[in-house]
């Protein structure tokens, strides 16, 4: 039996995370780093994505950088095909990119629709697929995690039905692949979280409109009762539990 550290051991790994620049996805590949993986960040903004890979390097540790738009398939394939020339393997793949834009579906245009869809399932769809058949080829199976949403489950806000919608799919996408990949020891799981207070969460945030006479500061106690620990996670606590 291994004990805990050397299953948290990730030394001799390779890993990919979409969207991995800042926010959730650089607090999972910081932590995937520090374990011992080498992490590749893909992400579609270049300029916060290589200061990203910079200071996983700076503080020791073996990362990457390769711009990518996740909702391309050409890009996908390019990014899995980089980390297997660099790192050597592709062992853990975390499919955590994804955007949210409040926008009510009744005033919502089909284009802003399949841009979600495409971002937020098609890339994870796309990047499992491709990086499923190096692991099959590595034959010592893998790990590969979708950042859903606690949406997925409860809807938060009007202006989110499409992206709910989205999280409602990549849920059921991972259940599924979970039993395709499963003969192959490759492990498909989703973390589902809740509030974390992330740029783009702030970014949100400011695009609600406050009702007439409504009290920020009481709305914003309201929403905090909800949650038991009454505040917002950080990005860091979904690193752990994806390191787990």
């Amino acid at each position: 039996m291994q004990s805990i550290s050397e299953l948290l051991n990730l030394g001799g790994r390779a890993a990919i995370v979409t969207g991995g620049a800042k926010g959730i996805g650089f607090g999972i590949a910081y932590r995937l780093a520090e374990a011992g993986a080498s992490v590749l960040i893909a992400d579609i903004n270049p300029e916060v994505g290589g200061k990203a890979a910079k200071e996983l390097s700076d503080a020791g540790f073996k990362s990457d950088f390769i711009k990518t738009d996740v909702s391309e398939e050409t890009e996908v394939k390019a990014a899995v095909d980089f980390a297997e020339r660099t790192f050597g393997s592709v062992d853990i793949m975390v499919n955590n990119a994804g955007i949210y834009p409040m926008i009510p579906a009744m005033k919502m245009a089909v284009e802003d629709f399949k841009k979600i869809m495409a971002v937020n399932v098609r890339s994870a769809f796309m990047f499992t697929k491709a990086v499923a058949e190096v692991m099959i080829k590595q034959k010592r199976g893998g790990k590969i995690i979708n950042i859903t949403s606690i949406d997925a489950l409860h809807p938060s806000s009007v202006g989110l039905a499409v992206y709910d919608a989205s999280k409602h799919a990549l849920w059921g996408f991972t259940k599924n692949m979970a039993l395709e990949l499963a003969p192959h020891k490759i492990w498909v799981n989703a973390i589902a979280p809740g509030g974390i207070q992330t740029p783009g969460v702030e970014a949100m945030q400011s695009q609600i409109k406050m009702p007439a006479g409504a009290d920020p500061k009481a709305m914003i106690e309201a929403f905090m009762a909800k949650i038991p620990m009454h505040r917002m996670g950080e990005p860091d606590e979904i690193g752990k539990v994806v390191l787990f």
